[in-house]
């Protein structure tokens, strides 16, 4: 796995994406850190703050490359499958980036109002272990 994707645990919207990822993915080149989990997150120097910028995809290699909110969205998509081409088409559009980051923020922003939240931390399939970890 190549890639930590760390995301709201809960959130509905969060997770049902998580979920989607990891039937496409299995485990492949995605592991998944909740925003719950405190410990992973201070091993890669992630805050609170941080976190409410929105999702968050990390290079597992170099950690230190990272993509955030709609950013993260489009690199996780354009490393899946023939993703690529539709993230690609999505960018060249005029205007259709820019009102897709605006999108992006509204519903981080208010994503407990319109899709719920979860009652419980969503645990992935396919856990992240930033280092000394035994799974």
């Amino acid at each position: 796995m190549s890639y930590y994707v760390i995301y709201d645990g809960n959130c509905n919207l969060c997770v049902t994406l998580v979920q989607l990822l990891e039937t496409l993915d299995k485990g492949r080149q995605f592991s998944y850190i909740p925003m719950q989990d405190e410990v992973n997150l201070r091993k890669l120097g992630i805050t609170a703050q941080d976190c409410e910028m929105g999702m968050i995809l990390v290079d597992k290699i170099a950690p230190e490359k990272r993509w955030q909110g709609s950013d993260a969205a489009e690199e996780i998509g354009n490393l899946l499958p023939l993703g690529e081409v539709f993230v690609s088409a999505y960018r060249a559009l005029p205007g259709l980036k820019a009102s897709g980051d605006s999108i992006y923020e509204q519903v981080r922003d208010n994503r407990y109002i319109l899709f719920g939240k979860r009652n419980s931390t969503y645990q992935p399939k396919y856990p992240a272990c930033v280092s000394d970890c035994k799974l």
